[in-house]
This record gives C-alpha cells, structure tokens and sequence, in this order.
C-alpha cells in the first residue's frame, strides 16, 4: 500500500487533494507549518481593514476554513459595527468556525464563493483562495467582486504565484521546499503534497495576476506583502 503522508496526519492520493478529507484542527497545524508568515498574513489584513470599515461596512472573507482570519478582524476592532460573513464549500470548515467564533457580528455559510449573492460591500478577503478556483472562471469570480464592492471598497488578495521564467523559478521553489524541510515535513511528505495538488492548485504569475485583476475592472493596485513565492496585495475600487 502507498504511503501518501503528506504530513500531520493528512493522506492525499496523486492528483487527489481535497479540503473534504481534512479536519479543521489538521488543517490549522498544517497551514501554519507549509505557508511562510501565515498568522502573520492575517494580522496585516486586520490592521489594513482598519481602512475599510466604516459603519455598517459588510466584509466578505473568500475560502475562510476554519475562520481564524475573521476572528483576527473581529478582535482588533472590538467596538465597531459591521458584519463580515465567511464562505467555505466544507461544511466541516464551516461548522467549526461557526461554533468557535462566538462574536454575532460574523457568520459562515456553506457556499461557492462563485455563485454567493454578495450584498454591495466595503472588503473582500481572498487569502490563498484564488488559487484553488479553475482558471476559467477567476475573471468571473474578480468581476462579480468588482461590481459587488463599494467605491473606493478593497480586495485584499494573497496568492501563491509562480517566478517570471523557468530559473527563477527553479530558484524560488528550492528556497520554499528548504522552508518545509525546516518546518520538520520530510522529502516524502514534501513530495507526496507536490503530487497530491496536481490539477487542484494552479497558481498564476505576478503579471497573470495583475491582468486577471485589470480585466476586472480594478486599476489601483499595490503589494503589501512579498516572500519568495508568496504575494499580497490590496487592491482598491
């Protein structure tokens, strides 16, 4: 039998990887060990969200998993008033995040964050999530954002991208399976999560990115974050 440990605890087939097959508290202490600065990636969109929330202001966080970001919202700004909703196709994700996050200013639903009917908004929060959406079908996702944000609203994107050419990209992807490796996964796991995410992670270029972006509509761009691979930015109406 295949060994297809692709470390704390999660099993993934070749091609086959699937948010279903996790459970929240596995997904926590995975993300945490295989994206650089992730709890610190969150605390940046708390702080940048102090820009975006005036009264009544409606926060949509794309992909939320277990909520952690949402919570990070919730308590840097204790006494305003707003609503941010978190949307998530794994009901366990849901779930979870719902019966750990006590603030009624927050609530999660089970949904496509393709087909959601997005009430006209102040932020949107796509953190490592766009990346997982086929490529077809991001400009729609992008342009419904466009259009469901609030002048002068935001896109907060952060995405795995992929080097301008093949060496740098040969480079970059050493440093990060150097990450993992200090993050104690070991050469199986590292590999087994490569295989598992073929066809299901399709992450674009900084330049793919930034014409998805202008396609929809968005002309005022900026990075807000950069480690090898790894990119943020904040993107206004």
């Amino acid at each position: 039998m295949k060994n297809n440990d692709t470390g704390d605890g999660i099993s993934m087939d070749n091609a086959g990887w699937s948010f279903d097959d996790i459970k929240p508290s596995e997904f926590e202490t995975h993300i945490k060990r295989s994206v650089p600065f992730y709890e610190e990636g969150h605390d940046l969109i708390a702080k940048v969200s102090d820009f975006f929330l005036p009264d009544d202001a409606i926060v949509y966080d794309l992909g939320t998993t277990t909520g952690s970001g949402v919570r990070k919202i919730l308590t840097r700004h204790p006494d305003k008033n707003f609503s941010i909703v978190g949307l998530d196709l794994i009901p366990a994700m849901i779930e979870h995040a719902s019966a750990i996050t006590a603030d009624e200013r927050a609530s999660f639903h089970c949904a496509s964050v393709l087909d959601y009917d997005y009430q006209k908004s102040n932020l949107f929060i796509s953190y490592y999530t766009l990346q997982f959406i086929h490529p077809s079908v991001r400009i729609d996702l992008l342009k419904k954002i466009y259009e469901s944000l609030h002048w002068g609203g935001a896109l907060l994107l952060f995405e795995k991208v992929r080097a301008p050419d093949a060496r740098f990209q040969d480079y970059m992807g050493q440093i990060y399976t150097e990450f993992k490796l200090e993050n104690s996964f070991t050469s199986e796991q590292i590999i087994n999560k490569e295989r598992s995410l073929k066809g299901n992670l399709e992450p674009f270029s900084e330049n793919g990115n930034m014409i998805l972006l202008k396609e929809a509509g968005f002309s005022d761009i900026m990075t807000i974050y950069k480690w090898v691979n790894f990119q943020g930015w904040l993107v206004i109406k």
